[in-house]
Formats: structure tokens, C-alpha cells, sequence
């Protein structure tokens, strides 16, 4: 098959990305980002309240609360080792450390991967693996 290239003439960027987990309870989730995993939030969405972004030094992740807690499916049940969210960072090491004191589930610790990463593993209240790691020079 032959693919053809075409000039494109790029005028908007994309500016972020935030994936977009589902939660059997968004405030007890959102809680737990925050004092695990160091990250923020302003407010909850929806009456009762069903909805939260979360964010970190520029970086979001959307929960949203499912009352079916069947579709609440983390990746690495359906393909092994595979997370819902990986973030890139500048020092992995200092960050592993961080969420370690903050009490954080370590899913896996600080591995070199045989792709050229330094990269740990946490897992949040649902069982979703989210990942972190720095390209090793």
C-alpha cells in the first residue's frame, strides 16, 4: 500500500492532551491525585457532581464518574504492562521520590527499559496504571 504525503499548511496547534478516566467516585479519585500524586483541582461538574479535571504542571486528566462499575477497565487488563496515562518528566527520579513520601501505590519502581527510558508506575484508587519517565541520555 502507498500512502501519499501532502503539504499541509499548519495554522492551529494542539496545546495539550488529557486523558479521560472513568471513576467509580470522582471526589474520592480527585482527592487521591491530590495528595498522592501532587496534583490540583478547582471544581467538580455536574449536579451531583460527576466531573473533574485534574491537573499538574500543565498537564490534565479528566475523570468521570460511571455508575457501572464494569466499565471501569484499566489497559494492563486488556494488554499486559499497558497504562491509561504515561507522562513525560524532567527528573524521574525526584518525582518517584516525591510520590513514594506522599504515599503514592507504587505500581512498579524506577526500571531502564531496553527503549531508552527511565520510568516508574503508580496505580490509582480504580486500578488504572499511570506512568512516568524521562528519555536517559
Amino acid at each position: 500500500m502507498v500512502y501519499e504525503v501532502r503539504q499541509v499548511d499548519i495554522s492551529a496547534r494542539l496545546l495539550g492532551v488529557a486523558p479521560v478516566l472513568l471513576v467509580e467516585d470522582v471526589r474520592a479519585a480527585a482527592a487521591h491525585y491530590r495528595e498522592k500524586l501532587g496534583f490540583e483541582y478547582e471544581s467538580f461538574f455536574g449536579k451531583p457532581a460527576n466531573f473533574c479535571i485534574i491537573h499538574r504542571d500543565g498537564c490534565s486528566i479528566m475523570l468521570c464518574q460511571t455508575n457501572d462499575k464494569q466499565s471501569i477497565i484499566p489497559h494492563y487488563r486488556v494488554v499486559d504492562r499497558l497504562w491509561n496515562a504515561y507522562f513525560w518528566v524532567d527528573n524521574v527520579q525526584q518525582l518517584y521520590s516525591e510520590m513514594q513520601s506522599r504515599g503514592a501505590t507504587i505500581d512498579y519502581g524506577i526500571t531502564n527499559t531496553p527503549y531508552g527510558i527511565q520510568e516508574f508506575g503508580i496505580q490509582d484508587l480504580d486500578g488504572y496504571d499511570i506512568g512516568f519517565g524521562q528519555i536517559m541520555d
